[in-house]
C-alpha cells in the first residue's frame, strides 16, 4: 500500500462539479492499494500518517502531527500510485489491487484513521475527481507499507 501525504492549508475534492469533501489546515492523502495488501498495511499507514511530525511548532521545527494541531484530513483513493514506469513509456498497473479488494482496504484505511483520532473527508472510489489544494510548504511525503522507500 502506498500513500502520498501532502501538508495543506486547504483541499477540496469535486465529482462532476459537486463538492464532496473539503478541509482546512491538515493533510491530503492519496492512497494506492496493491495486490497482496492487507488490513495490516492499512493500519500501519494510518498509524504512521496521523503521527507524522510534519507541522511546525513554535520554533518553526517540523515537530507536530496532524493530531497535535487538531488538523483535518482528506483521503483520496488513487490506483495510479502503483503504476510501474520502469519499462517503456506507458505505466503498467498490474501491481494495483482489483477494484473490489482495493475498495475494501481503502474503506478499512478510513476506518483506521477514525480510530486513531482523525475523521477524514473522502473522495469517491473509482470516480473521476478534481482535487484542488494549497500545499503548505510544500511538504510532500511518500510512504509505502512494505517500506520500499
Amino acid at each position: 500500500m502506498r500513500a502520498v501525504v501532502q501538508r495543506v492549508r486547504k483541499a477540496k475534492v469535486e465529482v462532476k462539479g459537486d463538492n464532496i469533501g473539503e478541509i482546512g489546515q491538515g493533510i491530503l492523502i492519496f492512497l494506492g492499494v496493491g495486490k497482496g495488501d492487507s488490513e495490516r498495511d492499512a493500519e500501519y499507514l494510518a498509524e504512521k500518517i496521523v503521527n507524522l511530525r510534519i507541522f511546525e511548532d513554535e520554533k518553526e521545527n517540523m515537530n507536530l502531527s496532524v493530531l497535535d494541531i487538531k488538523g483535518e484530513a482528506l483521503a483520496i483513493s488513487q490506483f495510479t500510485l502503483l503504476g510501474d514506469c520502469r519499462k517503456g513509456r506507458r505505466p503498467s498497473f498490474t501491481e494495483a489491487a482489483q477494484p473490489e479488494a482495493a475498495k475494501v482496504l481503502y474503506e478499512k484505511f478510513i476506518e483506521f484513521l477514525g480510530k486513531k483520532g482523525i475523521q477524514p473527508k473522502t473522495g469517491r472510489f473509482q470516480a473521476m475527481m478534481d482535487i484542488s489544494l494549497i500545499n503548505d510548504g510544500p511538504v510532500t511525503i511518500l510512504l509505502d507499507s512494505k517500506k520500499l522507500f
